[in-house]
């Protein structure tokens, strides 16, 4: 249920490549604070307080962001992340998962309320994945602190402060607020008529979760990645922009150190490699683009066809339907015909006497039984 938190990828300010983006309109955002604005909100008032009281300017706080940031006690916000079932039962287009969607929106509503001292600033409902899935990111924070300040972050006495007290080993403030949020999601299944299969203990639930922590930390690995070549290729730039170029008397030639000829070679080695990887990949892009138009089309057509298909058995069903009917109405008049034959048979022999006497006879053992 805890994640690492990415603020970027839950905005979709950063996209990963299991992100169906024809989706992501679909998605729903409660609220996208910055997380700066939210901590003056919350801790500017109190900061002031504490900075009044000191007597020794070292022991000032300049910027109490920051100072959560660098420091190891708490951080600066944490993330809860659920999900209904998996990309099997509950898929994001199938209407299962627009049912989970609906319980996952319930469930947040009411979280704000239920956690007052929980400040969400970052909430996304994701439908541009394969499992819809509901992100929380929130500042907790504790008010009455007699040490530091009187309003500081702080999930262990927050959560206290809303009546999680923390019992014996591993029964923590954390562990009981998990156990009552699963407790209220458990509720908003029950209104949509779907029963929460206990697969396991606590930890098993966590293994989602636990997914998605790693995913976020690919991801969050993966900008850094871009960041460290991007700032290699300033300094390739910077590099070339400082050799010094000297003109050789009487010649329109140039001279270089020898350092700086090789550096100038191998940027331009690099930037012929560039060109050539850059002219593949927009090849790769263009065939790509051109399967993609195609197996649309494809779909188009196969979408068409379906449907002529599915119109041709309606009407067979119904052409059936009636010659059924028609068969049944042929054999009743073909009996009817025989039933006349028979009766016609009868009288021209005289006979209807007898069957008449046949008839009182079934009368009077019918009355005695």
């Amino acid at each position: 249920m805890l994640g690492k938190g990415s603020v970027s990828h839950n905005s979709r300010k950063f996209k990963a490549e299991n992100i169906d983006g024809e989706r992501t309109s679909q998605n729903i955002t409660y609220c996208n604070q910055p997380i700066k604005e939210v901590y003056h909100k919350l801790f500017d008032d109190a900061l002031e307080r504490y900075n009044i009281k000191q007597k020794r300017s070292d022991r000032r706080i300049d910027n109490y962001y920051e100072k959560i940031r660098t420091g190891r006690q708490e951080k600066l916000f944490h993330e809860v992340i659920l999900q209904i079932g998996n990309k099997d039962n509950m898929a994001a287009i199938s209407d299962d998962g627009q049912l989970a969607t609906k319980v996952l929106d319930e469930y947040m509503r009411d979280f704000q309320q239920r956690n007052p001292n929980l400040h969400v600033f970052s909430a996304h409902i994701h439908m541009d994945e394969a499992t819809p899935h509901l992100h929380i990111d929130f500042v907790p924070f504790a008010t009455g602190s007699k040490r530091g300040l009187d309003t500081r972050v702080s999930l262990k006495q927050a959560l206290a402060e809303q009546g999680f007290a923390g019992g014996a080993r591993g029964d923590t403030e954390w562990s009981q607020w998990v156990h009552s949020e699963k407790e209220q999601l458990s509720q908003a299944m029950a209104r949509h008529d779907i029963e929460w299969e206990q697969l396991g203990t606590h930890d098993e639930h966590l293994s989602v979760m636990n997914y998605k922590k790693e995913q976020r930390a690919a991801e969050v690995k993966a900008l850094n990645k871009s960041i460290a070549k991007l700032q290699k290729q300033e300094l390739d730039v910077q590099a070339l922009e400082q050799i010094d170029v000297k003109n050789v008397p009487l010649s329109s030639k140039v001279m270089l150190e020898k350092e700086d000829y090789k550096t100038l070679v191998t940027a331009a080695q690099k930037y012929v490699v560039q060109v050539k990887r850059e002219s593949k990949l927009e090849k790769a892009l263009a065939a790509a683009e051109k399967t993609i138009a195609g197996l649309k089309q494809k779909i188009s057509e196969l979408t068409k066809t379906v449907a002529s298909l599915t119109k041709q058995l309606d009407e067979y069903r119904s052409i059936r339907g009636q010659l059924d009917r028609g068969e049944l109405q042929s054999e009743n008049m073909e009996l009817r015909k025989q039933n006349n034959l028979f009766k016609s048979i009868i009288e021209q022999h005289g006979l209807g006497h007898l069957m008449g006497r046949n008839k009182k006879t079934t009368h009077k053992n019918q009355d005695v039984r």
